[in-house]
């Protein structure tokens, strides 16, 4: 994490931020997170992250007490002060009031803060593990991005000590999800295949994004049921995320093996970089 974070209203260093051990969203997980990728001093598809955090938002009973502009406006401070004109940065948003154990007098409804930090280091070809049992897909809550990560990051964590990049995790039916912090994609001809978010997994923003790049650059794109079974007959498969963007997968724990990242994952990342480059053309367009 850099050294420089924004909270609430002002930039300030990591090592001064006071944080109430009476916060509600830290006790309890009670908050909404996101993570954002910036290009050149610019957050990526920000509005798209910020539906997805309002929506959540709304699900958990949290109040949003910013602006979307002047969040982004942080972000973009923020960058700036850290030196990161290229990275990831994440907004979080964190319940205050509430609970039995809620103290945190003087304090907003909702705390916010903004980190940013260097990229993480992905390997050309992902090793994958399959977790089952690992979503509840009909769960209230089911694919909102919370503070209450603890699941995800505790899998992720295991996984990484036996040698994986990530878990490639099931529902409750038996259905392909998600990974931990990843949309999973397969590739069977000119068809690429992703679990829907009845699954359970987590509206990704890049999944978002690809759901419009795929079928433009000449791709069918489907969104079903998929069960391990899918995988045998998958000739390629990659997973994205902000970080990761659209990364190979070149196996996946017990049986599978694939070329990655194979030529039409490596296709669906080029139009996936024309799709950023075009962002970016925009975001530098001068205003009316």
């Amino acid at each position: 994490m850099d050294s420089l974070i924004y909270h609430n209203d002002r930039i300030i260093p990591l090592a001064e931020a006071r944080l109430s051990p009476g916060q509600m969203g830290l006790l309890m997980g009670w908050g909404v997170f996101t993570t954002l990728r910036i290009y050149q001093g610019v957050p990526f598809a920000f509005a798209r992250h910020w539906e997805r955090m309002a929506r959540d938002a709304e699900r958990l009973g949290l109040t949003l007490n910013y602006h979307q502009e002047a969040v982004w406006e942080a972000l973009v401070k923020l960058a700036a002060a850290n030196h990161r004109p290229e990275g990831a940065g994440r907004l979080s948003f964190i319940k205050n009031q509430g609970g039995l154990w809620a103290d945190a007098p003087g304090s907003p409804a909702t705390d916010l803060l903004i980190f940013t930090r260097e990229l993480p280091v992905w390997p050309a070809a992902h090793k994958l593990v399959l977790i089952p049992n690992a979503i509840f897909s009909i769960g209230k809550l089911a694919g909102a991005k919370m503070l209450s990560w603890v699941q995800n990051a505790a899998t992720l964590e295991r996984v990484h000590g036996e040698g994986f990049d990530d878990a490639l995790l099931l529902n409750e039916q038996g259905h392909l999800a998600e990974c931990t912090s990843a949309n999973v994609f397969l590739v069977r001809g000119r068809q690429v295949l992703t679990p829907p978010l009845s699954s359970g997994c987590l509206p990704g923003i890049t999944r978002e994004v690809l759901r419009e790049v795929i079928p433009a650059a000449g791709y069918t794109l489907l969104e079903q049921d998929l069960t391990p079974r899918d995988l045998d007959a998958a000739e390629e498969v990659f997973i994205s995320s902000t970080t990761r963007e659209v990364a190979g997968v070149g196996s996946i724990q017990p049986n599978w093996k694939y070329p990655a990242p194979g030529k039409i994952t490596r296709a669906i990342e080029a139009a996936f970089q024309n799709y950023v480059q075009a962002h970016l053309q925009r975001a530098a367009a001068p205003r009316p």
